[in-house]
């Protein structure tokens, strides 16, 4: 059970953004999310809502996400890309090649299109996320309800990782 509730913390970790953050956002940078904006793509067979951001500047720390989120059924799904310290934190968990599985859930850490993935899933739940290290301090988190492990992460995939990459030098 701890092992699954800490497979859950880490996948979460890197979308939990504070509602104060986006009160605090300065108007002026409140365009930057804008650019990852188009490659939260539409889904086939998927209901998609706007997608949105947030970019924030604080003393010491900046942050960038830009979310959208997917309905089909009773099934969810959450495209999100994050860019600070939260996503440095998530990236460097990925960084350890960690591999576990339980009864309950699997963690896992590989190389897909030459980024680093780490994909999690509980089995009771089909709950999971493929989580892509864009850079030192940047990932693409994809996360998913009531769907099947394989099709998490072919829905994963049907973003364009490598334009994501190239969008945080802009």
């Amino acid at each position: 059970m701890e092992i699954r509730r800490r497979l859950i913390q880490i996948a979460l970790a890197a979308m939990v953004v504070p509602a104060a953050w986006l009160a605090m956002a300065p108007a002026a940078q409140a365009q930057a999310f804008q650019r990852f904006t188009p490659l939260l793509i539409d889904l086939p067979g998927w209901q998609g809502d706007k997608p949105d951001g947030v970019a924030m500047e604080i003393p010491g720390s900046s942050m960038i996400t830009a979310t959208r989120e997917y309905q089909r059924g009773d099934a969810r799904l959450n495209a999100q890309v994050l860019i600070g310290a939260q996503a440095q934190g998530a990236a460097a968990a990925a960084a350890t090649g960690i591999k576990v599985e339980t009864s309950e859930a699997r963690m896992s850490t590989t190389t897909i299109d030459g980024l680093p993935v780490t994909r999690t899933y509980t089995f009771k739940d089909k709950a999971g996320a493929v989580m892509v290290v864009l850079g030192p301090s940047a990932v693409f988190m994809f996360t998913f309800n009531g769907v099947a492990e394989d099709e998490g992460l072919k829905l994963a995939r049907q973003f364009n990782w490598k334009a994501m990459q190239a969008a945080i030098a802009k």
